[in-house]
């Protein structure tokens, strides 16, 4: 079972924005779902401003969530690689849409402010 803590949630859309949301979340899953498997350090390479302490707490909190999978090769130097379960997969084409509405949303607003400028 996911670790929701002792959370209450009003509605379904407040427990997906708790397990999905903040500023850092939504880029790693884009990237796992749209590159595939990745390593610590390439996803850490592909989210400029991240530091490596954040990207640990928002890997371990998308894990605990079953959102990405951890995958430990017992090799020296240590090899991680971190992938989307199957659950995680699912949320790709939310981003999808959260991408193609922001996209619509500048394009649309961008031309606006520029004419009221």
């Amino acid at each position: 079972m996911p670790n929701l803590g002792e959370k209450v949630f009003n509605c379904e859309k407040e427990l997906t924005l708790s397990i999905i949301g903040g500023k850092w979340k939504m880029l790693v899953l884009w990237h796992l779902g749209k590159e595939g498997t990745k390593r610590f350090g390439e996803l850490k390479n592909l989210i400029p401003g991240i530091t490596q302490r954040m990207l640990v707490n928002q890997l371990r909190e998308l894990e605990d969530h079953l959102i990405v999978h951890r995958e430990v090769y017992p090799v020296v130097p240590p090899k991680v690689e971190y992938s989307l379960t199957e659950q995680g997969k699912t949320l790709i084409p939310i981003l999808d849409s959260m991408y193609e509405w922001g996209k619509e949303y500048i394009d649309r607003n961008l031309d606006k402010k520029i004419e009221n400028d």
